[in-house]
């Protein structure tokens, strides 16, 4: 997990063309939460690994690809937080995996990229707030264009994973049960829209784009799941 989230930060680099890690484990997470994109899927016993359940189908590339893919971009323009499974693995699955509630660094070999639940509480069944500090690193060097960066921890980042119980998330004080899947705090829609972008496809006739409003559900705040 750890290098993936490296890599999704490499992808984002001017000059990316592609994307290494384990793509299985994104593209399983995709269909769990998003129905829209969904192939089919084989029943399994509860055993199973989840991810084997799902068909994956043989695609066309070509033409055919870039359409599907122009699709796919206005599929996700369009997606309204009725698109969203948002707590695909049940309300309580944090109490089935407790390091689900795990904040801080994960590592994997030289690498050590931030994990924090308080960003997609709502998986969990609780309504988003918006996220307290992360733990950053001693420094860092990231390019505007490229796709390599270097970030630098301090020593002492190696010992959080051990010492899971400390560095729990508590969901009761952190936030409180939503009412409805998708519920937040009316003031994370002005922080969500000063670190990303709500809408994927670039506008073509100059104009600006509507800002998404506050009514019964948010649309378009699906997009900071995708910081996993």
């Amino acid at each position: 997990l750890a290098y993936l989230y490296r890599q999704l930060g490499a992808a984002t680099r001017a000059g990316s063309k592609g994307l290494c890690g384990c793509l299985t484990l994104l593209q399983a997470w995709i269909y769990e939460y998003f129905p829209l994109f969904r192939p089919s899927q084989l029943p399994q016993s509860p055993d199973a690994p989840r991810a084997s359940s799902w068909i994956s189908p043989c695609l066309p590339g070509g033409d055919e690809a870039r359409q599907r893919l122009a699709r796919y971009r206005q599929l996700l323009d369009e997606l309204s937080a009725d698109d969203v499974t948002w707590t695909p693995y049940g309300r309580d699955g944090h109490t089935d995996i407790p390091r689900s509630l795990y904040t801080g660094p994960i590592r994997f070999s030289d690498i050590a990229e931030g994990y924090d639940p308080s960003l997609c509480l709502r998986q969990f069944g609780y309504r988003q707030i918006i996220p307290r500090a992360m733990t950053v690193p001693h420094d860092q060097y990231r390019p505007a264009s490229g796709s390599s960066y270097i970030v630098f921890w301090d020593p002492w980042v190696n010992q959080l994973w051990d010492n899971v119980a400390a560095r729990r998330l508590d969901l009761d004080f952190a936030s409180r049960p939503c009412k409805q899947p998708s519920e937040i705090v009316e003031e994370y829609v002005d922080w969500f829209l000063t670190r990303s972008h709500p809408r994927i496809t670039h506008p073509t006739d100059g104009e600006p784009q509507p800002r998404p409003q506050l009514v019964h559900q948010v649309s378009y705040d699906f997009l900071l799941l995708f910081q996993i």
